[in-house]
Formats: C-alpha cells, sequence, structure tokens
C-alpha cells in the first residue's frame, strides 16, 4: 500500500516510512513528532548517521544516510538549508516509494545563509519552484514560516478552536491530501494556498510567515500577501 492509499483526510495513515534529510531544528521537532504518532522515521543529515545516535535514541528514529532515509521512503521531508539542495545526490527520489511525497521546508535567505540564487532572483521562480527543479520532483510547500519549537508545542486535537493552521502549497492534488492527512495526524490543520506558483505568499517576509493562528487568519494573512520580494530578502 503506497501513502496515498494509506494516508486518508481523517489522518489515519500510520506506520509509512518518512525519509528526513536534515536534523536541525525543524527535522529534529518533525522526527519527535512523527514517531510520536507511529511512522517508521529515518533521519539523515550531512554529517553522516553517526552524528544522529542522541536524536535516534530519544525517538526510535532509525539514523541513516541520505540515500538509506530516501530508499522506498513514502513520504520525503527535505530540511537543509536552500544553498544545499544542488548538492543533494542526483536522482534522490529514484528509489523513494512510487507516488511519494515530497515535503519542502526551505526558505531562501540570501543575506543572512544563501547568498543569491538566480533562478530566484533573476528568473524570478518561488522557492519551493526552484526547489522542484533542483531534485526533479514536485514538492509540498509547508513548515517554511513555522517555528520549530511550535512543532512541539502547539500540537491540538482535531476541532480545538486553539488548533494551528499552516499554509501548504503545491501543484499536486494527492500530495496536499497526504500532507493534510500527517498534518492532522501530528496536531494541526491545514489551508490550502494554491498551487507552487502562488508559494511566495507563505515565503519569508509575508504576512504569514511565523504566524501560528487559525485557518481564518491564515487564509486573511495569504490574502494580503505581496509578490514584490523586498530588499531585505533580496542578495
Amino acid at each position: 500500500m503506497n501513502v496515498r492509499e494509506s494516508a486518508d483526510p481523517e489522518g489515519q495513515g500510520h506506520d509509512m516510512k518518512i525519509g528526513i534529510i536534515g536534523a536541525g531544528n525543524i527535522g529534529g521537532n518533525l522526527t519527535r513528532r512523527l514517531t510520536t504518532v507511529g511512522h517508521d522515521v529515518h533521519v539523515a543529515n550531512s554529517r553522516g548517521p553517526h552524528t544522529l545516535t542522541a536524536l535516534a535514541d530519544e525517538t526510535g528514529a532509525t539514523p541513516a544516510t541520505i540515500e538509506d532515509a530516501v530508499r522506498d521512503a513514502q513520504v520525503v521531508v527535505v530540511t537543509i538549508p536552500l544553498k544545499a539542495v544542488p548538492n543533494l545526490p542526483k536522482g534522490l527520489l529514484d528509489t523513494a516509494a512510487p507516488d511519494v511525497t515530497v515535503i519542502d521546508t526551505g526558505n531562501y535567505y540570501p543575506q543572512q545563509r544563501d547568498g543569491k540564487i538566480a533562478g530566484i532572483e533573476d528568473e524570478g521562480l518561488t522557492e519551493s519552484r526552484w526547489t522542484e527543479r533542483q531534485i526533479g520532483h514536485q514538492v509540498v510547500k509547508v513548515f517554511n514560516g513555522t517555528y520549530a519549537h511550535d512543532i512541539l508545542d502547539k500540537p491540538r486535537p482535531s476541532g480545538d478552536p486553539q488548533r494551528v493552521s499552516l499554509p501548504i502549497a503545491s501543484d499536486d492534488a494527492a500530495a496536499k491530501q497526504v500532507v493534510t492527512a500527517l498534518l492532522d495526524e501530528i496536531g494541526f490543520d491545514a489551508v490550502d494556498a494554491g498551487g507552487q506558483d502562488e508559494s511566495w505568499r507563505q515565503q519569508p517576509g509575508t504576512p504569514v510567515y511565523g504566524l501560528a493562528s487559525d485557518a481564518a487568519a491564515v487564509r486573511k494573512a495569504l490574502d494580503a500577501a505581496s509578490p514584490e520580494r523586498t530588499a531585505e530578502w533580496r542578495a
């Protein structure tokens, strides 16, 4: 059974293999939440599995190479600096499950970290569209504007009026359903932010970036966004 069959709208797609590439604040806390709800999480970073033993001991996740984390994975989370995305192994997703869902949590920080990325600044690609071109696969943009500690501190049961909603953007409707189910499992709702060409609405500097609120507030923030990349977010 693949991920699109096992994950339903009520969030009952348990026991999927999920490969997480990147064990920083977001990757680490997603490892914690996704193992808690019963998924088989394999986590990798650029330094090797031996550096992930503490996280593995804490969560029960499997420390892995990038290649092993992706192999047969039904969901792959790419949560590394944007400048590192082109350095991922070529054919990264060739060994993943058919219909693998890929989550992209990345942000472009040209002045703070990444330097200039021409495809984003000169061609006008959204950040996740650029990532798609690097890895050769559609992605779902989510968690990019979420504080890492919120992943652990803000989960609420379905229907709770205090439940936080997160924007998700993708051209792949089936992948959006998978991600919506995963979010529900770990205690969040999803707000459909449109296709990948609309994902600028949740990039750094937009009203929804860093917002932890309900669906109505998230929708209002998405609608208020401007496509203009301000000086702070250009190289």
